[in-house]
């Protein structure tokens, strides 16, 4: 595995409000706490997920919207772009390939964060079809698309976005990852990116219990000590 090197900006691509918080909100508060520029570009609005009852179905997308704007502040992001894709109809197209492409050109990250393209039966919920068919998507941006001037070339042609190369692309979600970023410090930031996201986490009865046992399996796991919290990612080199 790569030494994770220091970027100065990270771009971290999901399928829907709430995956880049219950993943990695923790790891992005310690990226941003350091000076590193961080961009969100969320494929769906999450308008197919849940909601509060009285919410009407046709403005779940701006209410989850709003909620994940609120929730990226609590961990020092601004900068967060919803790419308006059909929730729970992603696959892994050349079009969407082309969407993601285009931010990475956009953004010129030296660190992409992506969701893991891997069927976990395990752990069902990390593997949604559309985080999957986001982190196949967004992975083959990175390498080869997003570097290829050839590859959708209407991105240079028409839109003058020239090829760019990101260098290393953590991804999260991962059953065996091996990278693990202590988020001990900043956990109730983490926490209260989560509860920002109320039409989702409102039902847990021990939200932050759950985190906390969570966070600290893997800090376990990944030999950070008994009072730790911890994210983990697989660190690929891509450059």
């Amino acid at each position: 595995m790569p030494e994770a090197s220091v970027p100065s900006r990270v771009l971290v691509v999901t399928a829907h409000p709430d995956d880049v918080d219950f993943g990695a909100a923790g790891t992005v508060a310690t990226w941003t706490d350091a000076g590193i520029e961080v961009v969100y570009a969320i494929m769906t609005s999450g308008e197919a997920g849940e909601a509060f009852p009285d919410t009407p179905r046709s403005e779940v997308a701006a209410l989850r919207e709003s909620e994940q704007i609120a929730a990226a502040k609590c961990v020092g992001v601004t900068d967060v772009r919803f790419l308006h894709w059909p929730d729970g109809r992603l696959t892994p197209s050349l079009d969407l390939r082309r969407d993601i492409s285009r931010v990475i050109r956009q953004v010129r990250p030296d660190r992409a964060l992506i969701p893991s393209a891997e069927l976990d039966l395990e752990r069902i919920y990390a593997s949604h079809p559309d985080h999957r068919a986001v982190g196949e998507a967004a992975i083959a941006a990175v390498y080869p698309d997003a570097r290829n001037p050839w590859a959708h070339p209407e991105l240079l042609e028409v839109e003058g976005l020239e090829p760019w190369t990101v260098p290393e692309t953590w991804v999260m979600s991962m059953k065996n990852a091996e990278h693990a970023v202590d988020i001990t410090d900043v956990f109730d930031r983490k926490l209260a990116a989560l509860q920002a996201h109320a039409s989702q986490t409102n039902g847990h009865t021990d939200l932050e219990g759950m985190l906390r046992t969570w966070g600290g399996a893997v800090a376990q796991r990944l030999g950070l000590g008994e009072d730790r919290i911890a994210e983990a990612f697989q660190i690929v080199n891509t450059r």
